[in-house]
C-alpha cells in the first residue's frame, strides 16, 4: 500500500511489530494459488475486501491490483483516488510486489548512504508497519481510528478466521484487531502468489528461454558501466541468500526528476508554488528531517516495471522510454528543472551518450522482467 502521507502509527502496534518469515516453496517456479497458508487468505481476503474503507469501495487491491503488479491499475493520473471522493495521495504506487524484501531503514556506515525502508521515503521497517498506514490515512482509505477498523473487522463473514488463526478474542481489543488485521495482510504480501519470480529473465537465467536479439543487446547496456550502467542502482546478480536478483540495490538517489504539474494533490491540498508544480516534495530528506537528504527517492525494484506505469515518485514519465530518454539526456537536453535541485546525482546518469536504438533495447530487457511469462506459441 501507498499510503502518502507522513501519519504516525498508533502507538499500541509499533511497540509489538515483528519481522515475518515467508515459509513454502523455493522461486524457481509459478506459484499455485492453493498453496497460501491460512494466514496468508486471510490478507488475501482482506487485502480485496472493499468494505474496509470510510466509505465503503476502496481495497488495498483498489491502488495496487494483480494485474499490473499490484500497481494502481489508473495510469491516467500520476497519484491514487482515494475512499472520499475528490482526494489524492500525493505520490505515485509503488509495487507490493518483492516488498518483502526490503530491509528495514538504516544507515550504512560503510558506504555513507541510507538504506531501506518502504514507501518512497523510507518510514515504514516492515510490512505490517507499511499495511497499517493506508487504512488511517485520509487520503487513501479514511479510516478515523482503530476502533472504527475493529467494528468493520467483526462485521466481515469471514470474523472468524481471526479466532482461527490468532486466538480468541484476536478482534476484541480495537488495537491488537488492527494488528492482527496488518499481519495478516502482510502475510498475503509476503507469499508466493505475490512474490512469483516467474519473468522471462527468470526462466532465461535457468536456461529455460531464449532472449532474443534486441532483449540481449538491451541486457548489455544495462549491464556494462560504459554504457548505460543501470546495474549502479539495479544490480542483476542474486542476493548474498540466493534470492534471485531484485534489481535494486535499496538505496536512495536524487535523480534531478522534474515536478509533476499533473498531481491533483498539489491543487487541493494549497501546497503550490508560484511556478504552478506544486510543493517539493523532500523524500527522505522530509521524513530525516536531513537537508542533506533532500529530494532522495528509494531506488525501487525494476521487476514488472513495463506494466506499472507511471514512472518515479512523482509519476511524471508516462512511458519507460521517457524515463530512459530522461537518463540518457538529462543534463544535455532541455528538460524541466529538478523539482529538489539540490543532492542531485550528476555521477551515475545525465549523459550517457545512448544513441535512439540503444535506448529502445534498453527498453526490450526491461520487458523480460514482467512476472507470467510464457513461451508464445
Amino acid at each position: 500500500m501507498h499510503s502518502s502521507t507522513h501519519g504516525s502509527l498508533p502507538s499500541i502496534i509499533v511497540a509489538i511489530l515483528a519481522p515475518m518469515l515467508l515459509t513454502g516453496c523455493s522461486p524457481d517456479r509459478i506459484p499455485d494459488p492453493s498453496e497460501l497458508t491460512e494466514k496468508e487468505q486471510l490478507g488475501k481476503f482482506l487485502f480485496f475486501d472493499e468494505s474496509l474503507s470510510t466509505p465503503e469501495g476502496q481495497s488495498c487491491a483498489s491502488c495496487h491490483d494483480p494485474a499490473v503488479a499490484f500497481t494502481d491499475p489508473e495510469s491516467i493520473l500520476p497519484v491514487s483516488k482515494g475512499a472520499v471522493k475528490g482526494l489524492f495521495g500525493n505520490r505515485n504506487d509503488m509495487t507490493v510486489s518483492y516488498s518483502r524484501h526490503v530491509p528495514p531503514l538504516h544507515y550504512d556506515s560503510v558506504n555513507q548512504e541510507w538504506n531501506g525502508g518502504l514507501f518512497w521515503d523510507g518510514r515504514a521497517n516492515n510490512l505490517i508497519e507499511q499495511a497499517m498506514a493506508p487504512p488511517m490515512n485520509p487520503l487513501e482509505m479514511a479510516n478515523p481510528d482503530t476502533l472504527a477498523m475493529a467494528l468493520k473487522l467483526r462485521s466481515l463473514d469471514y470474523a472468524g478466521k481471526f479466532e482461527e488463526i490468532y486466538g480468541s478474542g484476536a478482534l476484541a481489543d480495537p488495537g491488537m484487531a488492527f494488528y492482527h488485521m496488518a499481519d495478516a495482510v502482510a502475510a498475503y504480501e509476503m507469499s508466493r502468489e505475490v512474490n512469483p519470480f516467474s519473468s522471462k529473465f527468470d526462466l532465461w537465467k535457468r536456461g529455460e528461454a531464449t532472449l532474443t536479439d534486441q532483449e540481449q543487446r538491451g541486457f548489455m547496456l544495462f549491464a556494462v558501466e560504459s554504457k548505460g550502467n543501470c546495474i549502479a542502482c539495479h544490480p542483476h546478480t542474486p542476493m548474498e541468500d540466493g534470492t534471485p536478483a531484485l534489481f535494486t540495490n535499496f538505496t536512495y538517489d536524487n535523480l534531478g526528476v522534474p515536478p509533476n504539474p499533473e498531481n491533483p494533490f498539489y491543487q487541493l491540498s494549497g501546497e503550490h508554488n508560484p511556478d504552478g508544480y506544486g510543493f517539493r516534495d523532500l523524500g527522505l530528506g522530509g521524513f530525516l528531517n536531513d537537508p542533506a537528504e533532500n529530494g532522495k527517492f528509494r531506488v525501487p525494484t525494476l521487476r514488472n516495471v513495463a506494466i506499472t506505469a507511471p514512472y518515479l515518485h512523482n509519476g511524471v514519465f508516462k512511458t519507460l522510454f521517457q524515463v530512459v530518454a530522461f537518463y540518457n539526456t538529462r543534463d544535455v537536453a532541455p528538460w524541466p528543472e529538478a523539482e529538489v535541485t539540490g543532492n542531485v546525482n550528476r555521477d551515475e546518469m545525465g549523459d550517457l551518450g545512448l544513441s535512439i536504438q540503444e535506448m529502445e533495447d534498453i527498453v526490450a530487457f526491461l520487458g523480460t522482467l514482467t512476472d507470467g511469462w510464457v513461451e508464445p506459441d
